[in-house]
């Protein structure tokens, strides 16, 4: 995607190591999706943005899905230095993982570094002992296959992905895009996760109820220039009551037509766009002030927060309590052990 801004010279980056794992029948979506979101400059969000390379797992050029050969930055000594490692999918589960790569992950990971993986990727770190005594997801035809292999994994199914802290996993192929940005979103913040994930034209929440902790970003383009204003009115007023009948009344149309309008514009109904909207003011109310947990239900049109708490683990599978503690103004998001997302059905 065009960028206005001028790029940032690689060299004067001073982020984050992000250093993505290359081997020969590479799996070329899943490295993709590691080249565009860590790999694309991105002068927005300046000097301190991630740093990039790839690290070669076998020698000399190699071959990826779709017919491409490739060259890479270096080799498994650049695991040395990442701050960040990502093992995007494995050329068949089947396939056995090198005990170097097995070795040099360890070490990076004994010295701080982060892991992560996409899709089948999981066997990777599975092979190195990585997940031992974790929670870990991949791809749902995959789930059973880690179970019966690795039995000291606790294999979560159903989810987009799972943050051990340093040890990170995502379910199939596209699910690796939203444990990028929930990524993102611990190193630098949810504007900064918003503003990648509206270049990737992504929503915070796909289709099949699943959930991430990244606010929405992208709402789908207006159809009528009546919604837009209406739905700024229903951001603004989150907290009043809101009927069909008095929405449709203040666009001008009738009801039937409102509704199947509106699921045009938006993706989804009036009520589950409010709910999701009051969602993000209080996930926004959680993270940045120390309003109570009542008055933020009140602010965010739940009423209380009886019915706050109702729907934070009906949409997130957690509290508000526990979200304000992994992500509230005095968090450390850097620890911790959780499993997010719902129903990843990919």
């Amino acid at each position: 995607m065009p960028n206005d801004q001028p790029p940032v010279p690689s060299s004067a980056l001073t982020g984050p190591l992000v250093v993505t794992l290359a081997y020969d029948r590479l799996c070329t979506f899943e490295f993709g999706i590691a080249v565009e979101v860590f790999g694309l400059s991105r002068p927005e969000m300046g000097s301190g943005w991630y740093r990039f390379a790839v690290a070669g797992v076998d020698a000399g050029p190699m071959r990826a899905t779709g017919g491409l050969t490739f060259t890479v930055d270096g080799g498994l000594d650049l695991l040395e230095q990442a701050d960040l490692i990502i093992a995007p999918g494995w050329r068949g589960i089947d396939e056995p993982v090198p005990e170097a790569l097995c070795t040099a992950l360890r070490a990076a990971h004994q010295r701080g570094a982060r892991v992560i993986s996409f899709c089948s990727g999981v066997f990777v770190l599975a092979a190195s002992g990585l997940l031992d005594g974790r929670q870990a997801t991949t791809h749902w035809r995959y789930t059973d296959t880690l179970h019966q292999r690795f039995p000291t994994i606790h294999v979560t199914p159903d989810v987009l992905y799972v943050d051990t802290g340093t040890v990170m996993t995502s379910a199939g192929t596209a699910a690796g895009l939203d444990l990028c940005l929930h990524i993102i979103r611990r190193d630098f913040g949810t504007d900064a996760a918003n503003s990648v994930a509206r270049r990737l034209i992504l929503p915070a929440h796909r289709d099949g109820g699943q959930a991430q902790f990244i606010r929405q970003a992208v709402p789908r383009p207006h159809e009528s220039t009546r919604l837009g204003p209406l739905l700024d009115h229903m951001r603004r007023t989150l907290d009043g009551t809101h009927t069909v009948e008095a929405l449709a009344r203040r666009v001008g149309m009738s009801r039937r037509t409102f509704l199947r309008r509106f699921e045009a514009a938006t993706g989804t109904t009036p009520a589950r766009w409010l709910l999701t909207e009051r969602l993000n003011r209080a996930r926004s109310l959680l993270e940045t002030t120390q309003t109570s947990i009542e008055e933020i239900a009140v602010v965010a049109g739940f009423g209380s927060a009886a019915t706050l708490r109702h729907h934070f683990r009906q949409v997130l599978s957690t509290t508000p309590g526990a979200y304000r503690e992994a992500f509230g103004p005095h968090s450390d998001t850097s620890t911790g052990s959780e499993a997010f997302g719902v129903s990843a059905g990919l």
